[in-house]
């Protein structure tokens, strides 16, 4: 079984665990911070994967570590440490993510502009482009991409829209070069 399978299975009863306990904001925001927790020490997931401790200890060292997650998350982390599966936690945290998006009407998109976009401009991008993809509403990450030279670029799942200067220009540049 691949990884991205694994993690897809394992993200889907996660969500369908929250789901039942009504907890998937909550549930969401816990593999959140435990993705943060990844990226800040990677010696995290080096110390999990370790076999100088036990896997009851570890499982013991992840409830101390974790004590004011939700028991769902408590419990995953738990159950990935026992199976060995520890390397797949961001991905699990990623789908999930996905799956809760989806069921909550949203969308997460990047957009790629020259500066940082205000808290308005964001909420339009957000009701424009969320009717072009057919959501209500998306969670917009904005980077800053000085290479644009003006405009944006919107990045909503597979889809690209691109109305930034340098791609403009590059078009007007095929039209008369040919």
């Amino acid at each position: 079984m691949s990884n991205s399978t694994v993690a897809k299975r394992y993200a889907q009863a996660l969500f369908k665990l929250a789901q039942q306990k009504n907890s998937i904001t909550e549930v969401g925001a816990d593999l959140s911070e435990l993705t943060k927790v990844i990226k800040e020490s990677p010696d995290f997931l080096t110390l999990l994967n370790a076999p100088k401790f036990s896997i009851d200890r570890k499982k013991q060292m992840v409830a101390e570590i974790f004590t004011g997650a939700t028991p769902e998350v408590l419990h995953t982390v738990q159950l990935l440490v026992e199976k060995k599966r520890v390397d797949e936690m961001k991905l699990i945290a990623k789908t999930y993510a996905e799956l809760a998006a989806q069921a909550q009407g949203t969308a997460n998109a990047t957009v790629f502009s020259t500066r940082a976009l205000s808290a308005e401009e964001s909420a339009n991008i957000s009701l424009a482009f969320a009717k072009l993809v057919g959501k209500q509403s998306l969670n917009i990450t904005n980077e800053i991409d000085p290479s644009l030279l003006g405009g944006i670029r919107v990045q909503i799942g597979n889809h690209i829209y691109d109305s930034s200067v340098v791609n403009k220009l590059e078009r007007l540049k095929r039209e008369l070069i040919g």
